[in-house]
């Protein structure tokens, strides 16, 4: 993340995500969603980190879509962006099912198993997130 000089670090708040049992019972939670905005120019970058046992649910993709919302309607940003390495193909199609584009490539910036990678930029903008707000009319309960 970068700060510009002008532009004091904002506190980071993490989000635990939670996934819901079929069942009665309390939710199991399944990792954090986080997001690191910049108020003076109204982005955000994007962080989710789920627990191996959650992939392949869908859940990244629910939790990137109610990021996204919140972001979108309630904080009213314009613009979020996250990195992504290359061959993390599952990670790139859940943020594509969310409403991320490509942005650009950071050439030999990460490591994906021992092996150097490249990381991918996506963005998504408010002016293309399209559908009702599930996360407004939560807040005003």
């Amino acid at each position: 993340m970068t700060h510009r000089g002008h532009n004091p670090p904002t506190a980071r708040r993490e989000h635990p995500l939670h996934h819901l049992r079929p069942h009665p019972g309390e939710p199991v939670p399944v990792g954090v969603a986080t997001l690191l905005p910049d108020h003076a120019v109204r982005t955000a970058e994007y962080i989710v980190m789920l627990a191996p046992e959650a992939r392949g649910r869908g859940l990244g993709t629910q939790a990137t879509l109610l990021t996204l919302d919140h972001a979108f309607h309630v904080t009213n940003l314009r613009m979020v962006w996250l990195k992504v390495l290359a061959p993390n193909k599952a990670g790139i199609h859940a943020y594509e099912k969310a409403g991320f584009c490509a942005a650009g490539t950071i050439r030999e910036a990460g490591y994906w198993l021992g092996q150097v990678c490249d990381e991918l930029v996506m963005d998504a903008l408010s002016r293309e997130f399209s559908g009702p707000s599930q996360v407004t009319p939560l807040r005003a309960r």
